[in-house]
């Protein structure tokens, strides 16, 4: 089970590099798919909830560095 999450989110990471900005498009297309991932991993509804806010929260207009990806944006 942890080995499928892990790869479903490194998956989502992925998707994000190329990306200058983290926009609000991109951002909701990845944290669909990290709830998805997060509930079929038997995290518990509200944890998955609190997450999902708290890293919209953070990612949302984020300015990526040079040396970062999108991915590695939303993820640090």
């Amino acid at each position: 089970m942890l080995d499928n999450l892990s790869a479903r989110l490194a998956s989502i990471v992925k998707q994000l590099r190329g990306e200058a900005r983290l926009t609000e498009a991109n951002i909701q297309d990845a944290l669909r798919e990290v709830r998805m991932a997060l509930l079929e991993a038997d995290v518990a509804l509200p944890v998955v909830r609190d997450f999902i806010a708290q890293v919209r929260g953070r990612a949302l207009g984020q300015e990526v560095l040079g040396s970062l990806t999108p991915g590695q944006a939303l993820v640090g």
